[in-house]
């Protein structure tokens, strides 16, 4: 019933691969459960109040409601569009519903406009808009998307674990581990499960990234009762660098903790015009739609080309109900109060360990249901234990570079810029953006307009109103 529902075979995959790809996808991103509280649950709105509408943080009421809706909404994309993707609270949009919107209003009139760019994104699916914008791209800027998020979620792993880090100060914006040095036990457990992956994968080992990340947090449990290494964050003034990213490894005291799901419900839908000016608030819901019309895209194109399940154009099956979940998940999150909800690039490395179908989101929703209980089980992996397995996966998706044609600077160029972007900028759709408007610009020049759809004109002219959308905010006050 499994094969036949979800095409498993169809698909080259089995049953048992589903399964290894679910867990590590769920283990590259069980952070989130402890970093969007972080995020979004330490910020004071307008009126000096915390998300949940209290004087103190609750840090644990948002880590609840974070993994209930990841974990519906991730068992939602596997039943509905059998596509291994995962979805969880966006990093970046919920720093930018935090500082970008909350500072403006309540916690609840912000998650209200969350909701309102999840509903009209919904209606962009289901007009078709969305997946005919997905269709009019070139399939050579598509590989470079799904290039380009493969350095980005390689960087993101080299920085969660340490091992890159900002200087602070002075003309260079990043360095090797502290101030050009690698230090302490965390960075040695990063470097350990890194090539022990690399060994398993060279060796052929099934599960190679969900053993290394079982191992490597063995390894920084046992370093930590040896050693008391610590937090890397002490306190706003205090930082310990040789200390682990975010959760620090330990025997935890309780295995399961009762989870309270109070924090549903909490968004007022249209409080926000009675904040801000229409304008301005129409400007924040095309900020936040525009982020995550084309992160979704970028990251559903890079999943389908590393999994091998996209046709001779680049297209993805079932493209129109993975967007459809996904639109919903926006509106979900905001509806939840924990932010808008969208799909996770850390889903690669779950398609890494060979998962194909949505058998393995199913799974990984399943971990983020149990998370509710076993918050304390899951706080075990550090960083850098799971990092190791997006630089690998960022390695796979490098490999697709070959297929672009670096002789035609139509797609050359905007695909330089699209791969160099994302990563250097911290943003998905920066890079798909500037891919879109250099590729337009230069296909004008050669004369070429022709070959231009009509709808990348258009979503290349959106793109330039959100470049520049703060100068047009200080023009309209």
């Amino acid at each position: 019933m499994l094969d036949s529902y979800f095409k498993i075979s169809q698909r080259g995959s089995t049953v048992g691969r589903e399964v290894r790809g679910g867990i590590v996808t769920f283990f590259t991103m069980a952070y989130i459960v402890a970093l969007n509280p972080l995020i979004i649950g330490l910020t004071k709105d307008a009126d000096g109040k915390f998300l949940g509408g209290g004087d103190a943080p609750n840090l644990a009421l948002i880590a609840a409601a974070t993994a209930l809706i990841a974990g519906v909404l991730t068992i939602l994309m596997g039943f509905v569009a059998n596509f291994p993707l995962a979805l969880a609270t966006g990093l970046g949009l919920n720093t930018f519903v935090a500082v970008g919107i909350a500072s403006k209003m309540s916690w609840a009139d912000a998650m209200g406009l969350v909701v309102l760019e999840g509903l009209i994104i919904t209606v962009l699916v289901l007009t078709g808009f969305r997946t005919a914008v997905f269709r009019a791209v070139p399939t050579q800027l598509k590989i470079a998307i799904s290039v380009g998020i493969g350095l980005f979620i390689a960087l993101i792993g080299l920085v969660d674990a340490g091992f890159v880090r900002r200087t602070g100060s002075g003309p260079v914006p990043v360095t090797l581990g502290d101030n050009g040095t690698l230090v302490g036990w965390p960075i040695i457990v990063f470097a350990f499960g890194l090539f022990l992956m690399i060994g398993l994968m060279v060796k052929k080992i099934k599960g190679a990234l969900l053993i290394g990340i079982g191992l490597a947090t063995v390894a920084a449990i046992a370093i930590e009762s040896a050693f008391k290494v610590g937090p890397n964050f002490i306190a706003p003034d205090k930082v310990n660098p040789k200390g682990w990213g975010l959760n620090v490894p330990a025997f935890p005291s309780d295995v399961i903790a009762t989870p309270d799901f109070g924090l549903l419900g909490h968004f007022n839908l249209f409080g926000s015009f009675s904040r801000i000016t229409a304008v301005s608030a129409i400007l924040l819901v095309f900020t936040l739609l525009l982020a995550d019309f084309f992160d979704t895209m970028g990251t559903m194109t890079a999943i389908g080309h590393e999994a091998g399940l996209v046709d001779r154009e680049g297209n993805v099956p079932n493209a129109n109900k993975i967007l459809f979940v996904d639109s919903i998940a926006a509106a979900a999150g905001g509806a939840s109060g924990i932010s808008t909800n969208t799909s996770y690039i850390a889903s690669a490395s779950g398609v890494g360990e060979g998962a194909r179908t949505g058998l393995a989101s199913v799974v990984t929703g399943i971990c983020f249901l149990l998370t509710t209980f076993l918050a304390p089980l899951v706080a075990v992996i550090p960083y850098e234990a799971a990092t190791p397995a997006l630089v690998i996966v960022g390695f796979l998706m490098m490999t697709q570079i070959k297929s672009i044609d670096w002789e035609d600077f139509g797609i050359a160029i905007p695909a330089f810029l699209t791969i160099i972007l994302m990563p250097f900028t911290y943003s998905i759709s920066v890079g798909i953006g500037a891919g879109f408007v250099s590729h337009v610009v230069i296909r004008m020049i050669q004369g070429r307009r022709k070959e231009l759809h009509p709808l990348l004109l258009l979503v290349s002219a959106l793109f330039i109103v959100y470049f520049l959308s703060s100068p047009i905010n200080a023009w309209l006050g």
